[in-house]
């Protein structure tokens, strides 16, 4: 399943590559992309494990920076 997402307040394109790599390296992802230009997260994972996959991937934003959220 792939599911795009809106990002708030993503400040820089450096850290948008950095949470891209840490979200790929989250057990169940099968890609993810984020984008700066478009504030948006897309992530491709099993339906059954994307809310699990979404709550880590919030986690791994906000410790790159911490006023990143992710928006359905």
């Amino acid at each position: 399943m792939r599911k795009v997402f809106k990002l708030q307040n993503l400040g820089c394109a450096n850290c948008a590559a950095k949470m891209e790599n840490a979200i790929k390296k989250i057990d169940g992802v099968k890609d993810a992309s984020v984008s700066f230009i478009t504030q948006r997260l897309t992530i491709e994972a099993d339906e059954d494990m994307l809310h699990n996959i979404v709550e880590k991937a919030a986690k791994a934003c906000r410790k790159i920076e911490p006023d990143c959220r992710i928006v359905s």
